[in-house]
């Protein structure tokens, strides 16, 4: 009798000893990856799921990959996401002197190739649309389409220089205040309190020379008019979910994409993706299908 109860007891510790190896494999799985960027710069990125396309999710400015927490369990079901911090967001490293929009395109381009996957998906929220615009031109054979998450409303918008001095004076003068003031009026009255308040500190409290670097970068291009450019470039099938909150020029974005669709939202705010997830997951699944049906 002992010493089947010796025997059992051994069994029962085995697998009791490989569920808990199991399950910390599986907690590991979901920590963040590290690569190198072209600059040299290490990159942080989260990976979940494994069925194509993968879907690489590029967050906006003064954010990083929580922004995106509401589609992770949702997309990983039927698709490999890829959750990327840029250079100088979230974990990722902050050793560059300039945060332009290409170098930003090469930080996507490092995880993608790192990964190894060929049949990609990029999505961009915000200032995000830019950086995957930059990240297809760098990588034409892995990338079959573009979704952009509230931007691309007027790729061709003739942004002047006194309007550019403008819109940095408060980020300049005095950078907290003037960022929560800038994405309070991205945020609508209806959205929680509590949600908009962790979007409006997080935001705020992110490097100012980081953050100031970016959006120069940024709003430069719809100075030079490469905001446009790039995508006469990329030939790729764009589409876009988005708020309501600003107008859309299909006649602008379509002289220079192959195609351009969009999904609206109404009464949708700037950050549709965290304080409306369950129509936006719907719209965002409904873009990737459009897009897979494309190529």
């Amino acid at each position: 009798m002992k010493q089947k109860f010796k025997i059992y007891l051994g069994w029962s510790l085995i697998v009791i000893g490989l569920l808990l190896l199991a399950n910390t494999i599986k907690a590991q799985s979901n920590y963040p990856k590290i690569v190198a960027s072209k600059d040299g710069t290490q990159i942080s990125y989260e990976v979940y799921g494994t069925d194509e396309p993968t879907l690489v999710f590029v967050h906006g400015w003064n954010c990083d990959a929580r922004y995106w927490q509401k589609q992770i369990a949702e997309f990983s079901r039927n698709n490999r996401i890829i959750l990327i911090d840029l250079a100088g967001h979230g974990h990722s490293g902050m050793t560059r002197e300039k945060y332009t929009m290409k170098a930003f395109g090469e930080d996507v381009k490092a995880v993608v190739e790192a990964e190894g996957d060929e049949n990609v998906i990029l999505i961009g929220h915000s200032f995000g649309g830019t950086v995957i615009a930059e990240a297809a031109r760098l990588m034409p054979h892995r990338v079959k389409g573009l979704i952009g998450v509230d931007t691309y409303e007027n790729i061709e918008y003739p942004l002047s220089r006194e309007e550019f001095n403008s819109m940095m004076q408060p980020f300049q003068e005095n950078f907290q205040p003037g960022t929560r003031q800038f994405v309070q009026q991205m945020l609508l009255p209806a959205t929680d309190t509590l949600l908009s308040n962790w979007i409006v500190a997080d935001m705020s409290a992110a490097p100012q020379s980081i953050a100031l670097s970016s959006i120069e970068e940024y709003l430069e291009q719809s100075i030079s008019g490469e905001a446009a450019k790039i995508f006469d470039e990329i030939h790729l099938p764009v589409l876009v979910v988005k708020g309501d909150l600003w107008p859309v020029d299909y006649e602008a974005n379509r002289r220079h994409m192959q195609s351009y669709e969009v999904i609206e939202i109404e009464n949708a705010d700037h950050f549709l993706m965290l304080n409306r997830p369950a129509e936006f997951n719907q719209a965002l699944r409904k873009a990737i299908e459009t897009l897979s049906s494309k190529n």
